[in-house]
């Protein structure tokens, strides 16, 4: 158990289940009254920020979250597979785990996966990533970067909005966190 003087960025709790990552706090000393310690929490598994108050000194239960760097390798119908980059064991995750991140997940990439003990709850992709397009409307002669965009299909199966100067086989880099179109990746 930890309590409330033990928060800081970046700290994980437990409430009703699910695991929380402190994203800010402040110590708050009330005039007449005790002092409380309000939060801005994130939980881990589904991206939702709560706000909590905490009376200060109250006892919170402390998860400890390792990152382990891993290697997407493959899917296997509802289970993707991962390698642990420094001891080369394989663990098959569950596809509800890996949630949206699966559009912009192709074999071979690197990502952080993060374990409550030997249970992985979270997944964390690069903020951008390099994809090829596979299948999207020509261009036409006049296109320009600053002329509106089309949606293209990317290796991973994922739908980007792209320029419309961009065409099949061009490599692109993608922002993971809301699937919006970077830049092109020079060859």
């Amino acid at each position: 158990m930890a309590s409330t003087a033990d928060f800081r960025g970046g700290f994980t709790i437990r409430i009703d289940g699910e695991i929380w990552s402190i994203l800010d706090y402040q110590h708050v000393k009330m005039g007449r009254g005790g002092a409380i310690v309000r939060t801005k929490m994130k939980n881990i598994k589904t991206g939702r920020v709560l706000e909590k108050t905490y009376r200060s000194g109250e006892k919170v239960v402390e998860v400890t979250v390792q990152r382990k760097k891993m290697q997407y390798l493959y899917r296997d119908n509802d289970l993707f597979v991962f390698m642990n980059t420094e001891t080369y064991d394989q663990i098959s995750v569950a596809a509800d785990l890996v949630g949206t991140a699966e559009r912009f997940l192709k074999e071979g990439e690197n990502i952080d996966l993060s374990f409550d003990g030997d249970t992985p709850v979270y997944i964390e992709l690069p903020t951008a990533v390099e994809l090829t397009i596979t299948q999207t409307d020509p261009g036409l002669k006049g296109d320009t970067a600053s002329g509106g965009g089309k949606p293209a299909t990317v290796e991973t199966g994922a739908t980007v909005t792209v320029p419309l100067f961009l065409s099949e086989g061009d490599k692109i880099k993608v922002d993971t966190r809301t699937g919006d179109y970077i830049e092109r990746v020079k060859a």
